[in-house]
């Protein structure tokens, strides 16, 4: 007894069924039903289900004929503060369909609970064993979940069937011990990487515990402190891969190479002349030009650029001046419903109107949902209460030396925590994800509505989904495809780079994350990000924006012989020391510099949407062109960037 006192109930599930057939007539596809656990036994983690006494005719099933379905009411009031919300629900409308009452069969008991020789199953249709010998699981859908499981030994389990749901949440549950990545082979196999516990923690643990990833000399580190989860990603690599007892010994390219595989699954490492990229030999690339920037669209330049109805006139030239120049700040609150796609360019003012209520309707009818959430109901959604604590931890720390956001009780707080809760509810399958908050902090500053807010916060994430997915696929495209326009920029930094096992790049990892977001000033992120959204000049421009700080510091770089955890920490002291019309001189400069090329890579020229034969724009278009009041040249700035 003493022993089921120490164990730990870590997922706790009943109601799951394994099928099983009989020479009885009486008994084919009889169900059994039983418990399925994941339990803590003095630190070993199982898994272990056991069948109740009870069998199920599957004859004879309560089934659903339609989901449940709620209908709320809500009404809008007119006043300062728009629409507001009465949350109360009418009616509650659940329509099932009994093809028969659920009956059962009393089995026969079974003798002998101990484990086989095996160690692994146990009496007739029950079966335990330890996570780490897991090998796969297949993940097969038939109205409901099954789950097979295989152990490294090649020995199979019963498949479980989840009749009433919850695999993906018993799923959640494994993948706190074990690291599961989809097979190349087949989607419907998960397979368990053979890597550490510290390298399969998922992503959302990496940024917030603060065990991982924090190398010894940086724990004092003012930077490291004050910025707590983000400083830890690029220092979390360095203590992964080369633990402690290397912090100051070099590990072979392939052991590296091994490692960076299986921290980040589905990453192709080439182990000879430039791991992970495509090698590009050493290429002219001709002068770097001279770029000017200009003053900030003003309202004036804004409202010119309106006709009689709303409209926007002469969009490409109007992107072209917001990239060489920003806006103003009076600007922003309509401008970047443009810039990010809420607002159509192409819509009347009446349009525009009417997509607003419409988009009001919707988000709070979305907003109704959590906050209609009984605290019984959120204690059996872990998922929901798991987003829960996150944005209410993360929200408290988000900006608060900013004076929008600054104080006890802070409204400004309270609507962060509002539009992630509904971005939940928008896209539960991704949730709420550390570093999201960050992304929605400048929108909800710049707005000033809670509304406007989260569908500008929506578009945003559009573009950024795959940064915060848990296979992070835009993380690993994005160093992949720097490190390509580093190789052509200048070898001879990328081969330092390389020599000093930083050729992965994983000290940009923040920058990339969440746009340079703790890099730069409040007010410098705002302009950043204004340039950016206007998709000009070439794609992937915030790329070159990584490339011209790398440029300025490289000099630093090599002349201090600067080993892997001095790059590191270098580049995390830059945040907010970097001048950023500084850098987009410089990034755009690059731009043009790279877009004269004549025997462009294709992979740079796929990068940055160059059409490879010409090595000018894909898309071309008609309209005034303001760079050539910059520089001599005509580059890729003739786009039609209308949208």
């Amino acid at each position: 007894m003493a022993s089921r006192v120490a164990n730990k109930v870590i997922f706790e599930q009943e109601g799951i069924f394994i099928h099983s057939s009989t020479e009885s007539a009486e008994d084919q596809d009889s169900l059994t039903a039983g418990l399925l656990r994941i339990l803590d036994k003095d630190g070993d983690i199982l898994v272990e289900y056991k069948p109740m006494e009870d069998t199920v005719d599957p004859s004879n099933m309560l089934c659903a004929g339609k989901d449940s379905s709620s209908v709320m009411e809500w009404t809008q009031c007119t006043g300062d503060r728009g629409h507001r919300l009465v949350e109360h629900q009418l009616s509650y409308e659940t329509e099932w369909d009994m093809l028969n009452t659920v009956s059962f069969k009393r089995k026969q008991s079974t003798s002998g609970e101990g484990l086989s020789s095996t160690g692994h199953e146990r009496s007739k249709g029950a079966f335990s064993f330890n996570v780490g010998e897991l090998k796969s699981i297949m993940v097969k859908t038939e109205g409901w979940s099954r789950l097979v499981f295989r152990l490294r030994e090649d020995s199979g389990m019963p498949a479980l069937h989840f009749h009433q749901g919850g695999s993906e949440a018993f799923l959640d549950a494994l993948r706190r011990f074990v690291h599961l990545v989809q097979s190349p082979n087949d989607e419907s196999c998960l397979i368990v990487s053979s890597q550490n516990k510290a390298l399969s923690q998922s992503f959302e643990n990496l940024l917030d515990d603060a065990t991982f990833g924090l190398v010894q000399k940086f724990k004092n580190d003012p930077y490291t402190t004050t910025l707590g989860g983000f400083s830890k990603v690029t220092n979390y690599i360095f203590d992964a891969f080369r633990g402690p007892e290397l912090l100051h010994q070099q590990r072979p390219a392939e052991e590296v190479a091994d490692l960076l595989s299986e921290v980040i699954p589905g990453l192709e490492v080439n182990q000879q002349e430039e791991p992970g990229f495509e090698v590009i030999t050493r290429i002219d690339l001709g002068p770097r030009p001279e770029v000017r920037r200009r003053e900030p669209v003003s309202a004036e330049d804004w409202t010119e650029h309106m006709d009689i109805e709303g409209k926007v006139q002469n969009v490409s030239h109007l992107k072209e001046l917001i990239f060489k120049g920003g806006l103003c700040h009076a600007v922003r609150k309509e401008a970047w419903k443009f810039l990010l796609g809420y607002f159509p360019w192409d819509s009347t003012r009446d349009e525009r109107k009417s997509l607003q209520k419409r988009k009001t309707d919707e988000y709070f009818r979305m907003k109704l949902q959590w906050k209609s959430v009984s605290e019984e109901q959120e204690r059996r959604n872990s998922r929901l209460r798991d987003y829960r604590s996150l944005i209410e931890k993360d929200v408290n720390r988000t900006d608060r030396t900013n004076k929008f956001y600054e104080g006890p009780d802070n409204p400004g707080l309270i609507l962060l925590h509002d539009i992630l809760m509904t971005y939940c509810m928008y896209d539960f399958d991704l949730g709420y994800v550390q570093g999201m908050s960050d992304l929605l902090s400048p929108i909800l500053y710049v707005m000033e509505n809670e509304v406007d807010t989260f569908w500008c916060f929506v578009s945003f994430m559009d573009q950024m989904h795959q940064n915060f997915e848990e296979q992070m696929q835009g993380m690993k495209t994005q160093l992949i495809q720097l490190g390509t326009l580093l190789q052509l920029l200048d070898l001879s930094f990328w081969n330092y780079l390389e020599s000093q096992d930083s050729g992965y790049l994983y000290f940009c990892f923040r920058w990339l994350l969440i746009r340079f977001k703790r890099e730069l000033s409040f007010q410098d992120v705002l302009r950043l990000w204004e340039v950016m959204w206007t998709g000009l000049p070439c794609q992937n421009f915030h790329l070159l924006v990584c490339c011209a700080i790398l440029d300025s510091e490289k000099q630093k770089i090599v002349e201090e012989n600067y080993g892997f955890n001095e790059i590191l920490k270098h580049i995390n002291e830059l945040s907010m020391k970097l001048d950023i019309e500084e850098i987009l001189l410089k990034a755009e400069a690059i731009c043009w510099q790279i877009e004269s090329c004549k025997d462009l890579p294709s992979a740079v020229a796929e990068i940055l949407g160059f059409n490879t034969k010409s090595g000018h724009s894909k898309v071309e278009g008609n309209g005034p062109n303001i760079w050539q009041k910059t520089h001599d040249r005509v580059p890729v700035s003739q786009w039609d960037t209308s949208g």
